[in-house]
């Protein structure tokens, strides 16, 4: 008999973040806010990016992969938290539940090998100008994007393995506002110690260690810039300013949640929203206001339709 036929569980019942109605309102306001900026800055780069000769560059290609990536994760707990706000009972279908579990971990796999893509591309552009084109040809980029789609998958169904034959037959409450897979397998009707422990290593291994190679690649990247400094490289550096930012808010909560030895504290909840709500937001609004070129290729993008009202 498989885990599902003897479970008796169908739904899961979210605590969310606080039971204060006044911060529930301000929460509301503030998700639902930044859930719209994130989807239409992320929606504009891949726009401009897909129509715009002028941004038909490797840098571009994987800038506005991370933007599809990133509307993944607005869409994976956003929508379903700030439809919870308006709730008393929050609740979650199991299938809901593993599909949440599902794409969140193929997001944030795929997000953490295009950052590490992202980081080698100005490694190049800086270190190897006069390679630059050769190096980082079309046939490496759709090879950069692949690696990512196949890792974060692997690794999804990899974590989704743990949970395939676990019983649920017990409590239904998860003190969260998604379903976390760590918190997820101790509502199993069963001892899962050992799977929560092989769990935290995989998701945190991946996430520590991407993390690592980007840092030192950052290193490198530098040492690399102060010993030939010139006008391309400053300007590259500028770009690659904004990968950094956009790199220790993405890990930075992540590896928090991971590594923290008291995950039932309140702050891994705030730290979880950031990366649902606030990550996705920032990184187009980082890569836009600090790149003439994404606001020039913007500005031409939306040209013919203000030409087109305006004659109507």
């Amino acid at each position: 008999m498989d885990g599902r036929n003897h479970s008796v569980v169908f739904e899961f019942v979210f605590l969310g973040l606080t039971h204060s109605w006044e911060i529930q309102l301000l929460l509301l306001v503030f998700s639902s806010v930044l859930y719209v900026a994130s989807m239409t800055g992320n929606i504009l780069i891949v726009f401009s990016v897909t129509t715009d000769p002028h941004l038909h560059s490797p840098m571009y290609f994987l800038l506005a992969s991370l933007s599809f990536v990133d509307l993944g994760a607005c869409s994976t707990t956003s929508p379903k938290m700030i439809y919870d706000l308006f709730r008393k009972r929050k609740v979650i279908s199991f299938e809901g539940c593993i599909a949440q579990i599902f794409f969140i971990h193929v997001i944030g796999g795929v997000e953490m090998v295009l950052l590490i893509a992202m980081a080698f591309d100005r490694y190049v552009v800086i270190c190897k100008p006069l390679h630059y084109l050769t190096i980082m040809s079309p046939r490496m980029c759709i090879l950069f994007l692949s690696v990512a789609w196949a890792l974060g998958i692997s690794h999804s169904l990899f974590q989704l393995a743990f949970i395939v034959n676990l019983p649920f037959c017990g409590p239904n409450v998860l003190d969260r506002f998604y379903c976390d897979l760590p918190r997820f397998l101790r509502l199993a009707f069963t001892d899962t110690h050992r799977l929560q422990f092989m769990v935290t290593v995989n998701s945190g291994f991946l996430c520590v260690g991407s993390f690592f190679i980007l840092l030192i690649s950052y290193i490198f990247i530098l040492l690399s810039v102060w010993k030939h400094s010139s006008g391309g490289s400053s300007k590259a550096l500028s770009t690659l300013s904004a990968h950094i930012t956009v790199v220790f808010f993405f890990f930075g909560p992540t590896m928090f949640i991971y590594t923290w030895p008291h995950p039932s504290s309140q702050m891994d909840k705030f730290l979880a929203l950031s990366d649902a709500v606030l990550t996705p937001f920032l990184n187009p609004v980082i890569y836009t206001f600090r790149n003439k070129e994404m606001k020039a290729a913007m500005k031409r993008s939306f040209r013919p339709l203000v030409i087109f009202r305006n004659i109507s």
